[in-house]
């Protein structure tokens, strides 16, 4: 990886919150290495923002700025399948 998506996926990882962490880190180990310069640019601008708002977007509870709408709703929804691979998991084990 280069160093500008190992430079995001830090940022992605390192939030703040461990919230932001969990829904943002993963999400951009899996998508950043297939980004075009574009998509880096819009992850990186999405990354500007602060935790509060970026968690409340991520979990339904505000809508995200019609500029960054889109990718919320991507990262959002990997989360939803990544907690909902999690609770199967754990099921199997039960």
């Amino acid at each position: 990886m280069d160093t500008e998506r190992k430079r995001l996926a830090m940022r992605a990882w390192r939030r703040g919150t461990r919230e932001a962490d969990l829904m943002l880190g993963p999400w951009a180990d899996a998508m950043l290495p297939g980004m075009d310069a574009a998509a880096l640019v819009a992850f990186e601008d999405l990354l500007e923002e602060n935790d509060v708002d970026l968690a409340a977007w991520l979990l339904g509870m505000r809508p995200a700025p019609e500029k960054f709408a889109a990718q919320v709703a991507a990262i959002a929804a990997f989360a939803t399948e990544k907690a909902a691979s999690a609770r199967d998991v754990r099921q199997t084990f039960t």
